[in-house]
């Protein structure tokens, strides 16, 4: 595998996204979770990205709370911390339950760990998915209590920009991070969402910020009943897709190549002519 330093002197570096159709079992998530994030870095991916609730999704939205752990604490913070340094990656973990300061809910966190195994980042989401349709009804801000800060993570060879899921319709929170290289989206789009709004936000986020936006989904039918979009996706700086999963257990992976991000933007120089 390719180590840090060589693939920022090459201007480049592999990154993937795994997509998973998670249970409400943690342990089986787990050993999904590891196999495919082993998959991921034996084929030289030096970042990778777990979907939103990778480690649980239960039958009921109040399922998580049973499972939230206190940071730094925790079965799932082990988990990842170890699979991080056992394969000599930047790990992203999609998101976890954290344990909260109101009652009956908790925080659903992004936690980046280095290849050493270190909590290099963590990121609470801060937009809260609502929507209600027909059958289907959602409403995160029931179990969920939202974070209140923007969330960057400096590694060696790139500036990434971490968000989840609901917040790729929120535009303000991409640009309240600066440039980045990279912007990552663990995410969870229900089928009904995702199949009319998903790809457009994604190529339109990396479009506007002239960055690469890599998205780890859920993809598949659920236990619970739900099914999620899945088609996780690098897209380019240009808005190009490179690489996309439709649906199942899986990995996306390609380059992040400086060379690209700085055509884009010296052909096209509209982060500097900004004016707002």
């Amino acid at each position: 595998m390719t180590n840090a330093s060589t693939a920022a002197s090459a201007g480049s570096f592999t990154a993937a996204a795994l997509q998973m159709v998670s249970t409400p079992d943690p342990v089986q998530n787990r050993e999904v979770a590891q196999r495919l994030v082993r998959e991921a870095a034996v084929s030289g991916a030096q970042l990778v990205v777990l979907p939103e609730y990778w480690a649980i999704l239960g039958r009921h939205e109040q399922d998580k709370l049973a499972h939230a752990e206190r940071p730094g604490d925790g079965p799932l913070q082990q988990f990842m911390a170890a699979l991080a340094r056992d394969t000599g990656i930047w790990l992203l973990g999609g998101t976890i339950p954290l344990v909260s300061d109101q009652p009956g809910k908790v925080l659903n966190s992004l936690l980046a760990y280095g290849p050493d195994g270190a909590l290099a980042a963590r990121y609470d989401k801060i937009h809260l998915f609502g929507f209600s349709r027909g059958d289907e009804s959602f409403d995160e801000a029931r179990t969920i209590a939202p974070g209140d800060a923007v969330g960057v993570l400096e590694t060696p060879f790139a500036r990434v920009g971490l968000s989840i899921c609901y917040d790729l319709r929120f535009p303000e929170l991409y640009r309240a991070m600066g440039h980045c290289d990279l912007v990552v989206v663990p995410s969870a789009f229900t089928y009904t969402t995702g199949s009319a709004h998903w790809e457009v936000l994604l190529r339109a986020r990396a479009i506007e910020n002239q960055c690469y936006v890599l998205a780890a989904a859920q993809g598949g039918r659920h236990p619970n009943g739900r099914r999620t979009w899945g088609h996780s996706m690098l897209v380019d700086p240009w808005g190009e897709v490179d690489a996309v999963l439709v649906e199942g257990e899986g990995v996306v992976a390609g380059a992040i190549e400086r060379a690209r991000i700085d055509d884009v933007r010296s052909s096209l120089p509209a982060l500097g002519h900004r004016k707002l």
